[in-house]
């Protein structure tokens, strides 16, 4: 605020209405695990939209959007390199004795609490059914 960069306010606000959102509907206080989980959420949306506008060819509102995911990235937990997140998963997929694509529901249910914020769980997918045999 002192800093006059209305953008970045504008950004910041949009990410507390949300958290304010869900404990006022919910009537409870958020912990930061779940004010992770929401901001996640955020960028989520922010990259499927992405998508949809470069599709559309819409740059105005692609810059839009991926200046809003720079400002949320910056309040998430640092990000896990690729390297991390393959050991996690095989960890995982040890621990659980997963063998195949009907386990992937006990690999996620263990990997998620880890990686929540910290990696893109739709590429975790990806990753977890690579490794994983087709029932």
């Amino acid at each position: 605020m002192k800093s006059h960069d209305k953008p970045r306010l504008l950004v910041v606000r949009l990410m507390l209405a949300a958290i304010k959102q869900i404990e006022v509907d919910e009537r409870i206080e958020l912990d930061d695990d779940r004010i992770i989980a929401v901001l996640d959420k955020m960028t989520k949306q922010r990259r499927e939209s992405i998508e949809h506008f470069s599709k559309a060819s819409r740059d105005d509102l692609i810059a839009i959007e991926e200046f809003e995911l720079q400002i949320i990235r910056e309040y998430l937990p640092q990000a896990l390199s690729e390297a991390e997140i393959n050991t996690l998963i095989e960890q995982s997929i040890e621990a659980t004795g997963a063998a195949s694509i009907k386990d992937m529901g006990k690999v996620i249910g263990r990997l998620r609490p880890q990686l929540q914020g910290r990696a893109d769980m739709s590429m975790v997918s990806q990753l977890i059914k690579s490794r994983l045999v087709p029932s």
